[in-house]
């Protein structure tokens, strides 16, 4: 299965989607400076977990 980088994270919640086809980037300054050299915006989810 696919594994994106928050497979690195401590978090268990973040944990819970490191296998999803998202390239998603924890909050990080790589996630700033890639967006900013691509002109793109940030995407956030702060996402909640039951």
């Amino acid at each position: 299965p696919h594994t994106n980088r928050l497979a690195q994270e401590q978090s268990p919640y973040l944990l819970q989607h490191q296998h999803n086809p998202v390239d998603w980037y924890p909050w990080c300054q790589e996630a700033f400076d890639r967006a900013r050299a691509e002109d793109k915006p940030i995407f956030l989810s702060v996402g909640y977990a039951t």
